[in-house]
């Protein structure tokens, strides 16, 4: 593995990278990218040493830099490649990667096929300079498309440190999309760190309790019938939604809030969310599994 990792650009690249979760969903509209964002920003928060990325590959709709606040950042380019943004400035242990800081203008469209795509997201993997990394979280477009399939070949010199999140909501809709998604990664043999059933119910903004709007527990019982680990659920948080949608911030404001404290203000405004506590334990859920299929690689997407 480790001969067959030097080879290839890609692999050199990402040979210094402990672990990459790939975050993906049968269908459009549940909440992945959320979802990806609070992801890497609770891995962030885990350890006061843990150096994080997110990889936003949703190239027609990128939405990961607003999420952060980052929007209208430049990307740098060195002698060893990009540089991706960093979310905590002067820390340097969130940084991010996306098609949607290359963009004239935000509201620019992408309208690309497969090969210009594929050709993008092997950029991505093996020009930008990630350096050593404990997580590389990768923000995946809706269903099983081109962006997938290039993941999967271009990051083979990898394989045993790639593993997936699946991300549904409550509906059956959604949860028949969700178990394509799950074909499809029972398919290229690809791990499965567990699920995620999110807009479970809605945080009222008054008084914090949950009700269940929609229907509830869909994503657990798909779990359960297919032998994965339930990660846990989460409700609407308008909270969220608002942080998430309004996050964003210019770039000597990233770098003055970098210089108040050791944390940026996007993390300690989530930590104050309802939804936070809750991302915390599904990410302690993702890190045990995780583990365990590091300390026994034969185990697989089931």
């Amino acid at each position: 593995m480790a001969s067959v990792t030097q080879d290839t650009p890609v692999g050199r690249r990402l040979r210094h990278i402990k672990h990459i979760i790939i975050v993906c969903s049968g269908k459009g509209g549940v909440g992945k990218s959320s979802v990806s964002t609070q992801l890497a920003l609770s891995l962030y928060a885990s350890s006061p040493t843990a150096r994080v990325a997110i990889l936003d590959v949703d190239l027609t709709g990128p939405s990961i830099p607003r999420m952060l606040g980052l929007d209208g950042h430049p990307v740098h380019q060195s002698s060893d490649g990009w540089v991706p943004v960093y979310a905590d400035g002067s820390e340097a242990r969130l940084s991010c990667m996306s098609v949607g800081f290359l963009l004239k203008k935000k509201e620019d469209s992408v309208v690309w096929r497969g090969p210009k795509k594929n050709a993008m997201i092997r950029q991505f993997l093996g020009d930008v300079r990630w350096g050593e990394l404990d997580y590389l979280v990768i923000d995946t477009p809706p269903g099983t498309s081109d962006e997938h399939l290039s993941l999967i070949e271009h990051m083979a010199p990898v394989r045993d440190r790639l593993s997936a999140v699946i991300v549904t909501t409550p509906q059956a809709v959604a949860l028949l999309d969700a178990m394509k998604c799950l074909s499809f990664t029972r398919a290229v043999n690809l791990p499965v760190l567990g699920l995620i059933e999110n807009m479970s119910g809605y945080v009222c903004p008054c008084c914090g309790e949950i009700s269940n709007v929609f229907s509830t527990g869909g994503g657990q019982e798909m779990a359960r019938r297919e032998g994965l680990k339930f990660l846990g659920s989460l409700p609407v948080d308008t909270e969220l939604v608002t942080l998430l949608d309004a996050a964003e911030v210019s770039e000597s404001q990233a770098q003055d809030e970098a210089r108040e404290g050791a944390s940026f203000k996007i993390l300690s405004r989530y930590k104050n969310t309802s939804t936070a506590p809750l991302f915390s334990k599904i990410v302690e859920e993702a890190l045990q599994s995780l583990q365990n299929h590091t300390s026994d690689p034969s185990l697989s997407s089931s």
